[in-house]
């Protein structure tokens, strides 16, 4: 899977700090904390690190671990890559501020195929809304003290300007919308991997739950073109992280040289580094033979 995206750039923008606030209707929020600063960086350099680090995110909440664990796993996600951007993840373009209405493919977030474009952005700006000047359909950013635009606004100039938006500081999602987005990639995962670790043992309906499981997962295409760099270099357009996430999850998915596992000691993802690989790291796999171990003494005693 790193061959695919070897030869790859893909820019996207993330804040040294994040903070959950409370709206005035109870809902809690995703955004920059004050004073945070931006960075931007390629969430491609390590690709297998981002699937990885999003499925452990989803798989915390399978029961394993309390919500504090789930919530603090969220925050460092965050911390460590920005928010998913599903302003423009979810509609059928990214483009959709030049048009009156935004229509919305079939998604566990918003349960109308259509809104104003007024309305859908406003579910991601529930402090200040971001000035759109309906004539033309632009966006009027914010400005520094100095009257200088802000970061977002000039470096992602050519990108859809509803990504723009994604990276200023008064955007957030929904604290519920990133932990379901986390989870859902969890489940697609757990669907594989049960799917042919008990296959011998499955009945032919559970093995039907697990398909439609995994039929589930898709989305919107992401799309590209190709720069002239130091050399001919495959330029994703992804117009959000989630995005991202989801294509390098598909190849990851089915990368057959490296699989994706989870950990049979730890319980966390890890990328095989061969097919046979169980366990994440040789820690892992001597605790585990030593708990094994004084099961089994256990056990043995226990029947004498």
């Amino acid at each position: 899977m790193n061959d695919l995206f070897q030869q790859t750039s893909s820019r996207w923008l993330k804040y040294s700090k994040y903070e959950v606030k409370e709206a005035a209707d109870g809902k809690r929020y995703v955004m920059p904390a004050p004073l945070s600063f931006p960075t931007i960086y390629d969430p491609l350099e390590d690709a297998e690190a981002l699937v990885v680090d999003a499925l452990n995110v989803g798989l915390l909440q399978t029961g394993r671990k309390g919500e504090s664990a789930v919530h603090a796993a969220l925050m460092e996600f965050v911390r460590k890559y920005g928010l998913l951007g599903f302003i423009t993840a979810l509609p059928s373009t990214p483009n959709f501020i030049a048009y009156d209405a935004v229509y919305l493919p079939k998604n566990p977030f918003i349960k109308v195929e259509s809104m104003k474009a007024e309305e859908y952005v406003a579910h991601f700006f529930p402090y200040k809304m971001p000035e759109i000047e309906k004539r033309k359909k632009t966006i009027i950013f914010q400005q520094e003290p100095d009257g200088k635009l802000t970061m977002p606004a000039v470096t992602f100039r050519d990108k859809p300007q509803a990504m723009t938006m994604s990276f200023e500081r008064n955007y957030a999602e929904p604290y519920d919308w990133l932990l379901l987005q986390f989870k859902d990639w969890a489940f697609t995962f757990l669907s594989s991997y049960m799917y042919y670790e008990r296959y011998d043992t499955l009945s032919e309906s559970d093995k039907n739950v697990f398909r439609l499981g995994i039929s589930a997962f898709g989305g919107i295409a992401p799309t590209y073109h190709i720069e002239l760099l130091d050399r001919p270099t495959i330029v994703w357009e992804f117009y959000s992280l989630l995005l991202a996430v989801q294509t390098t999850f598909g190849f990851t998915l089915t990368d057959k040289a490296k699989p994706l596992r989870m950990c049979r000691h730890c319980q966390k993802m890890f990328i095989a580094r061969h097919p046979n690989a169980v366990f994440c790291s040789p820690r892992c796999k001597n605790q585990y033979n030593v708990y094994k171990s004084r099961a089994k003494k256990a056990e043995e005693e226990k029947e004498a």
